[in-house]
């Protein structure tokens, strides 16, 4: 039996109705921009994240972006992060016109080392982007510490909504403690449109006032501009679906750590494969179930053969990429990084997986190893 790395087909059957007759009631209404269904799913983020404003845009790229520009990042400035994260996160840094500056990871959670951030920075270093990778909130808190005061945070949370992390004794949201927090609703995230989509939060009211009106040429009233923006504005379409799916998150993401445990047990006897680690501070969404073996591609030769899908999440951390050669950075910079792009590979863990379809991924993976 083959088992596909995600199924949104699957997804899609078991709330159909009600999304069809959201859109439909959009089509009727001929309101495609912005207009109540996003204000509506903007208070939904927001509570979700517990926290005061929700700024919905095109997309989770535009996100960070505009998270950069609200906080007059630009020119001359660096901007700490992760190189092992999708491109968006370094690559936003660069179109802003700022410097990437990449510091290694944890080897365990993949998410930033707070002390290497804290090293990295200089007198023009202006924010650092932490990435919650794999459904995992990073640091926040450990950041924020080490970090001089002031300093903005923007997290990275595209792979994270609904994610917690319990800090100083209770627990905190994705998106709710750092400076800015930004969201991705790309169709294969826990939370995913039916096309592109991204929300930005925070709990600042001057912050959430200008992104509002980055999002739209840079100006609240129209052919009135304050500064150059972007046209990055959330369709009310992507809205009603993403509004008609949030009552499912908490269930869906249940059941994504419920698979997991069920792959960990799986694999417990099995000396060359690390599962994920989970920080016992973290609550993980489990947007990937994200395996280290030593010979990965060659697990991946065989999960193909098998027909189970899968994917590596990243072949080549961002630090040498070519675009950024102009950096500077060699092989040996980010180790952490180098070796974790070598080792991973993530297997099928969407919510709508059935006993007998994980069963089969298990089956396949434990036979690589002659289990």
């Amino acid at each position: 039996m083959a088992v596909p790395l995600l199924d949104l087909k699957a997804q899609h059957a078991t709330i159909r109705d009600g999304v069809v007759q959201a859109m439909l009631k959009v089509v009727d209404d001929q309101a495609f921009i912005l207009g109540a269904p996003v204000g509506a799913l903007e208070c939904e983020v927001a509570g979700l994240s517990n926290t005061k404003y929700a700024i919905g845009c095109a997309n989770g790229t535009d996100a960070i972006l505009l998270a950069m520009r609200a906080l007059d990042i630009g020119r001359g400035d660096e901007v700490v992060t992760s190189p092992f994260t999708f491109f968006a996160t370094a690559g936003t840094i660069h179109n802003v016109g700022a410097t990437p500056v990449f510091v290694d990871i944890d080897p365990k959670t993949y998410n930033i080392r707070p002390d290497l951030a804290a090293a990295a920075v200089t007198s023009k270093t202006k924010a650092v982007i932490p990435v919650d990778l794999f459904g995992q909130m990073a640091p926040i808190e450990q950041v924020r510490k080490v970090l001089p005061d002031g300093m903005p945070i923007i997290e990275d949370a595209a792979q994270s909504i609904g994610a917690r992390r319990k800090i100083d004794g209770a627990w905190r949201m994705a998106g709710e403690v750092a400076t800015i927090g930004t969201f991705s609703f790309f169709p294969s995230k826990n939370l995913g449109g039916y096309g592109d989509g991204g929300m930005i939060v925070t709990q600042d009211e001057t912050i959430a006032k200008r992104l509002m009106r980055l999002r739209v040429h840079g100006g609240m009233t129209t052919y009135f501009h304050e500064e150059v923006g972007y046209n990055s504005r959330l369709d009310a379409l992507q809205a009603v679906v993403l509004s008609a799916k949030l009552p499912h998150l908490a269930a869906w993401s249940a059941k994504r750590r419920e698979n997991a445990a069920y792959y960990d047990a799986a694999f417990a006897d099995i000396g060359d494969i690390t599962t994920p680690y989970i920080d016992p501070a973290n609550e993980s969404i489990f947007n990937q179930y994200t395996i280290r073996v030593s010979k990965r591609d060659a697990l991946k030769d065989h999960l193909k053969a098998k027909g189970i899908g899968h994917s590596v999440y990243y072949p080549l951390p961002l630090h040498l990429q070519p675009c950024f050669a102009y950096l500077g950075y060699k092989k040996g910079a980010c180790p952490e990084a180098e070796k974790a792009s070598d080792e991973v590979v993530s297997l099928p863990v969407f919510p709508e997986l059935t006993r007998a379809q994980l069963d089969e991924v298990i089956v396949a993976v434990r036979s690589f190893f002659g289990k």
